[in-house]
């Protein structure tokens, strides 16, 4: 799933910068999600997307680094509605869970969503940030 969206990113003329595994052997989703989210972090990416077994795990993992913050979406509402309301920056799938033309459809509604900086959605954005500045190390 993570080739074919690639390739089908790229056709829409979307820079990829492909941070995966390219092996079919099992890989330990939390080093992914830390490369993508720091890719978005440090402004390398605008926006992430991470493909695992389930997008629960990589979720969990990403939105562990401070100002990431990702999801799950098995459902192009969802997708959209996150990045408006929400301001996701890294969207999770699961390869086991959805199939490649949803999953276009989900990184569709993903990329051409904007934040809609209402303010009750900034305000409650601004409060995510304050949680993760509380438990910051």
């Amino acid at each position: 799933m993570k080739g074919d969206l690639a390739g089908y990113l790229a056709g829409c003329g979307h820079q990829v910068i492909d941070l995966g595994t390219n092996s079919r052997a099992p890989v330990d989703y939390p080093d992914i999600s830390d490369a993508v989210g720091q890719a978005v972090r440090s402004g390398q990416a605008d926006r992430g997307i991470v493909v695992c077994g389930s997008g629960a795990g990589a979720s969990i993992a990403a939105c562990k680094i401070p100002g990431i913050r990702a999801a799950v979406c098995h459902d192009a509402y969802s997708a959209r509605q996150a990045v408006e309301h929400d301001d996701l920056n890294v969207l999770c799938l699961g390869e086991r869970v959805i199939g490649l033309s949803l999953a276009r459809t989900l990184v569709d509604a993903f990329l051409g969503a904007t934040f809609s900086g209402d303010e009750r959605h900034v305000r409650r954005v601004a409060k995510i940030a304050a949680i993760e500045s509380r438990y910051a190390r």
